[in-house]
């Protein structure tokens, strides 16, 4: 039955879809769907609109039945709203000084537009909220002005920055001696360097290190943006700040539309050359100073900039098609050019081959050292000290601190009966207290060093101690009382084998000729296939020759050589009016017969007399110079007595009879001749201070000085003998102690050692003339890490700062730091350091585009640029004093330390925290920065090694 069904269901279904097809055809399918569609759809509709019309209905009746009236605040805001806005009046005056707050209220415009106005104008265009921000940084400089104008700025300008400085660049120091410590084989890579460095800082401050702030970009933006809100704290009123939005608002723009951007640049290496090389633009690259660079440079890719430079212009110069007089230049450029291209090739096949590159280590195992006569290096601070060291090494340091004992009281004598003696035509008396006075040094003397209780006591014959003890009982005492005994005690230390012949094999001798640039070029066979290899070991080999060196050059040439005036003329350059002198060179050789004209300033000529009457001294008294003196332009007669008299010079210089006299002569004529830019030996500075170093330098005056500052033995004798003196002229006993007794107090003694603690912890209060002293000696201690030389030679330099302080500016010096101080923060500096900062942001009012990064040649012939021009301006009075090897560790060991961007961003943030530190000194932001790089890795493994190795001593208690 169900069977019959089911067929009867799809019999008849199936007889419908059959009979639809016939009828209306293969689209019913499609009719049908429309049709449901349609019904559905309707429905739909009615639908709606019938609950629309009840909805309105009902809710017309609720209007007005229990629901409360609207309020009539949104109709108010709403009114608001359509109305236009109204303008808000921003008060323009920020600092107080007109001449501060125009530029700065174009870095507020160029700020609000480029950072937020491009962005903001997309979503409204409602003009209150960019008032409301422009107000809000405005309230912040006011602020700010007025705190500013109610700080010292001294302290922070004269101490603070040169703490920071110097600690700094003595973490530098000591992070690169660690590395060299680990392993003298392998030089440490940047990173190993920089990581280093941080250990150092930790080590040293023991409560803060700034490596995740300096190397992780992301945690610099932290601090930043953490910095920003609490200054945004002190610095805007409470309404403000409470504004969140708006203060997100301005802590983006300070921190990463300004500080960022400007500590970028301001860490940026490349930057800082640039900025080097403009500071001191206007001293001219010396070609010795580029030559030392090349030579000292350990970086290969220094070196291939250079080369490759070198090459491109050579490709250059034998390019050029050309004839007569230029030919012969274009020759001497390209010789000059290959010659640097060898010098790299040299020094890179060196430093890739990882052979020795120390010029001491070499010139001790290869070359042959000039000898340097002992009455030289006595008189030679540099020389002095460290034949001192080898003395105190073998244990004969009485013998060289007797004789300089007895120099000194032969000077300080000598002075001192000249005084007498005047005071005596003056009708003053003071006879007994001046010979009693000097009996009493001289007795001081005879008891430390000669007496049977000295210990050490100085050797020498007896029979000349018993005569010096007879003088001293029955005669007054003279300025060479102690003149036989003083020569015997040279002639020990001269030709005994323990002294000056051993101290000629010691290394310290290779390191006192480096310090005085005698090294000569050792020669040895370096490679691995036998080929003679040479090696410059003395950088600045040209500066000071050595005897020997100078005496190999002929006189020959020069017998041929004449040079006269020709013409003069006058020049003006830049309102500058000076005379000119063109001078003729008639050169013969055997074979040929050359003749060029050279032009000097009366400048050249006088720096060349200083020149070579300071190398030979036995021409001081045969050259003389005519005076320098102005004239006017027309004064042809000045000038025509003027090139006579340079004649005169000239023909009296080139006599056979004084280049025979005087061989090594010929290099220095040779060079002031030559057709070529004279490169003057000495600046400004140089001649300005020739008159106090050239005495320090070559007199037993120096000798003096170093007697003030004796070792310690003999201070405390000299002490216990002035203590017995007696009452005597205050003048008088003043000068002898000055000269004598005082040893002047440089470091305090500390418990902690003073190499891990800031360099500030090290100064002493008690000090004269603090400001200055204090500045110019720790940039001495650091800068050219005297603390490790003896301490003869730091109260020495110590005791020369003090003397050129006062013969420069006498007592004015504190007021002229004060007063400079004042000039650097007062409104025209300070609006034209808003100014430069406006143009370097915005130059033209246009936000500046990123500096692109330079080709990495460029950048390295910069790094040599820059050292080239440090290496320049150093004036020679400052390797006389501290030694030229020192003097170019330290200016390399400065330039270095600038070369690492992160160390750079970390010096860059202690400014900026002293700074605020300064700013803000009521409020604890030493504990601030503390917390804000709390996170340090350093930090955190510096306080698990603490507990480790106070764990122990906790145990036994």
């Amino acid at each position: 039955m169900l069977t019959e069904t089911s067929l009867s269901i799809w019999g008849w279904g199936s007889l419908g879809i059959v009979l639809s097809l016939i009828t209306f055809g293969p689209f019913v399918i499609f009719y049908l769907a429309f049709y449901i569609l349609c019904f559905v759809g309707g429905g739909f509709v009615v639908t709606l609109l019938f609950g629309k019309t009840n909805s309105e209905k009902y809710l017309e009746q609720c209007e007005h039945s229990f629901l409360p009236p609207t309020s009539t605040g949104i109709p108010k805001c709403l009114e608001e709203m359509k109305r236009e806005a109204r303008t808000i009046k921003i008060d323009r005056r920020l600092t107080g000084a007109n001449i501060i707050d125009e530029p700065l209220q174009q870095v507020i415009q160029f700020s609000l537009r480029d950072y937020v106005q491009y962005w903001y104008y997309t979503l409204s265009d409602d003009e209150s909220f960019l008032l409301e921000i422009r107000q809000t940084l405005q309230n912040a400089l006011i602020q700010f002005a007025t705190r500013s104008k109610e700080i010292d700025w001294q302290p922070y300008f004269t101490t603070r920055i040169v703490d920071d400085f110097g600690t700094h660049l003595r973490v530098f120091r000591k992070a690169q001696q660690k590395i060299t410590e680990k392993d003298d084989q392998v030089t440490g890579t940047a990173e190993d360097l920089v990581d280093t460095f941080f250990e150092v800082e930790v080590e040293m401050e023991k409560d803060v290190c700034r490596d995740l702030v300096c190397t992780s970009p992301k945690d610099e933006e932290g601090f930043l943006r953490d910095l920003c809100e609490v200054l945004l704290y002190l610095l805007l009123p409470p309404g403000d700040f409470q504004n969140k939005t708006m203060r997100y608002f301005v802590r983006e723009i300070l921190a990463q539309g300004i500080l960022l951007p400007l500590i970028n640049q301001l860490s940026d290496p490349d930057y800082i050359n640039q900025y080097v090389i403009w500071m001191i633009r206007e001293s001219n690259c010396n070609y010795e100073a580029f030559m030392n660079i090349i030579k000292l440079s350990d970086n290969i890719g220094e070196l291939e900039a250079v080369r490759d430079k070198a090459a491109e212009e050579l490709q250059y110069l034998r390019s050029l098609d050309t004839a007569g007089d230029d030919i012969n230049t274009i020759k001497n450029q390209i010789n000059s050019l290959l010659f640097v291209k060898k010098v790299c090739d040299s020094r890179i096949q060196r430093l890739q081959s990882g052979k020795e590159i120390n010029t001491v280590k070499l010139a001790a195992n290869f070359g042959k050292l000039c000898t340097v006569p002992l009455d030289s290096i006595l008189v030679d601070n540099v020389a002095l000290q460290f034949f001192m060291d080898y003395m105190q090494q073998t244990g004969g340091q009485a013998h060289l601190f007797f004789w300089m004992t007895v120099e000194g009281y032969r000077v300080t004598a000598q002075q001192q009966l000249e005084v007498l003696l005047s005071r005596q035509k003056d009708g003053k008396h003071q006879t007994n207290q001046t010979k009693g006075l000097l009996r009493a040094a001289a007795v001081g003397i005879y008891e430390q060093y000669l007496s049977e209780k000295a210990s050490p006591r100085v050797t020498v014959d007896d029979y000349l101690v018993a005569k010096l003890a007879d003088t001293l009982n029955h005669e007054d005492p003279t300025p060479e009382i102690f003149d036989d005994i003083q020569r015997k005690v040279y002639e020990l230390m001269l030709r005994d084998e323990r002294f000056y012949p051993s101290f000629r094999q010691n290394a310290l001798y290779v390191r006192m000729l480096a310090e005085l640039d005698m090294l000569k070029d050792p020669s040895f066979r370096g490679s691995d296939d036998g080929d003679g290899e040479s090696f410059n070991g003395s950088p600045t080999g040209s500066i000071n020759l050595s005897l020997d060196d100078l005496s190999s050059v002929s006189s020959d040439d020069l017998v041929q050589l004449h040079a006269y005036i020709s013409d003069t003329g006058v020049c003006n350059d830049h309102g500058k009016t000076y005379a000119l002198y063109a001078i003729t060179v008639h050169r013969r050789n055997l074979n040929s017969e050359e003749m060029w004209k050279t032009y000097r300033r009366y400048s050249d000529f006088h720096d060349f007399h200083m020149r070579i009457t300071e190398q030979f001294e036995n021409l001081s008294s045969i050259l003389k110079l005519p005076g320098k003196k102005t004239f006017n332009n027309m004064d042809r007669d000045f000038l025509e007595k003027r090139k006579k008299d340079l004649n005169a010079y000239l023909q009296l210089l080139l006599t056979p009879e004084m280049m025979k006299a005087s061989p090594a002569l010929a290099h220095y004529v040779y060079d002031f001749l030559e057709n070529k830019a004279y490169s003057k030996g000495k600046g400004d500075f140089a001649r300005k201070m020739d008159t106090f170093v050239n005495p320090l330098r070559n007199s037993m005056r120096n000798v003096s000085n170093a007697v003030k500052s004796l070792p310690d033995s003999l201070a405390e004798g000299m002490t216990k003998m002035s203590d017995n003196m007696g009452r005597m002229s205050e003048r008088l006993g003043q000068d002898i102690k000055q000269s004598f007794f005082k040893m002047p107090p440089l470091i305090p003694k500390t418990d902690s050692d003073p190499e891990h603690c800031r360099v500030s912890a090290q100064l002493d209060d008690t000090v004269d003339d603090n400001i200055p002293l204090r500045v110019m000696l720790l940039l001495m201690d650091e800068v050219f890490d005297l603390k490790e030389r003896n301490q003869w030679l730091r109260r020495n330099i110590k005791n020369l700062l003090q003397q050129l302080i006062r013969a420069t500016y006498g007592d004015t010096i504190n007021r002229k730091i004060v007063d400079h101080v004042d000039w650097m923060t007062s409104p025209e500096q300070v609006a034209d350091l808003v100014k430069r900062f406006r143009d370097a942001i915005w130059p033209n009012g246009i936000l500046a585009e990123t500096v692109p990064c330079r080709d990495k040649a460029i950048r390295m012939r910069t790094r040599i640029a820059g050292k080239t021009k440090l290496l320049s301006i150093m004036p020679d009075e400052l390797k006389h004093i501290i030694g030229a090897e020192t003097t170019r560790k330290g200016i390399l060991r400065v330039f270095e330390m600038f070369q690492h961007n992160q160390l750079n961003r970390r010096m860059v943030y202690v400014f900026l925290e002293g700074f605020l530190e300064t700013l803000f000194p009521q409020y604890k932001f030493r504990e601030l920065f503390n917390k804000l790089h709390s996170r340090s890795k350093q930090m955190q493994k510096y306080k698990q090694k603490l507990q480790t190795s106070q764990a122990p001593s906790l145990q036994k208690r």
